[in-house]
């Protein structure tokens, strides 16, 4: 699935790190089976991927749309990336910000329909460059779906950059502009991914275990 620019593969094979080597808040510890992306990993990609959203979009002004919940962190970190290479780099990019809220999963599961449920007036993206910020993409309907109804306001340029990319049979082929790291088809949550809105706030990109997946079932 790894094409066009480079990212960070996650193989199949990779079984991630045991919980006892990172700092795991006590009430998640019986609910994950592995850290799979430590944090630090997490923040050095994210600054590379910053590098190249100014060598693809700087000069231009950006609105930088965030897909909340799950965005907001890899969003947060992202643009503190971007605002310092503002500050300490020949070229910057000057930016106003955006949020759009959708749901499209029960559980572990994508229920394969896009809800809008919150965030400002489409209609300001017209005639905009546009860079969205995502936390995964899974079977790439959601995102896809959304590229279409942003068409219907006519933005100048429309972006993707994702913080994951899942490798999985149901996927329909979509690929984001930029990409931090491509996973297996495992359930993963931390840094703002969720399940059933817990573990938001856990630093690490963790597997939910299926005794997690019982204990916070919808």
């Amino acid at each position: 699935m790894a094409t066009g620019r480079p990212c960070i593969v996650i193989s199949d094979e990779e079984q991630g790190y045991d919980l006892d080597l990172f700092c795991i808040p006590k009430h998640y510890v019986n609910d994950l089976e592995r850290v799979y992306i430590p944090h630090g990993l997490i923040l050095d990609r994210t600054e590379r991927l910053a590098r190249e959203i100014m060598c693809d979009m700087g000069g231009h002004h950006i609105v930088a749309l965030c897909v909340l919940k799950g965005g907001y962190k890899f969003f947060a970190d992202l643009l503190d990336y971007i605002k310092a290479l503002n500050r300490n780099s020949d070229r910057s990019i000057p930016m106003t910000v955006d949020f759009i809220r959708l749901k499209s999963y029960c559980n572990d599961q994508s229920t394969g329909e896009i809800k809008v449920i919150g965030g400002d007036d489409l209609s300001t993206l017209t005639g905009k460059n546009v860079l969205i910020v995502e936390d995964i993409i899974d079977t790439g309907k959601t995102m896809k779906t959304l590229l279409q109804l942003l068409k219907r306001y006519n933005p100048k340029m429309v972006k993707v950059a994702s913080l994951l990319v899942k490798r999985t049979p149901r996927s329909v082929g979509y690929r984001p502009d930029f990409v931090g790291f491509e996973v297996p088809d495992k359930f993963v949550v931390g840094y703002a991914l969720d399940y059933n809105e817990y573990f938001r706030d856990l630093n690490h990109i963790c597997v939910i275990s299926e005794s997690g997946k019982e204990k916070y079932k919808a």
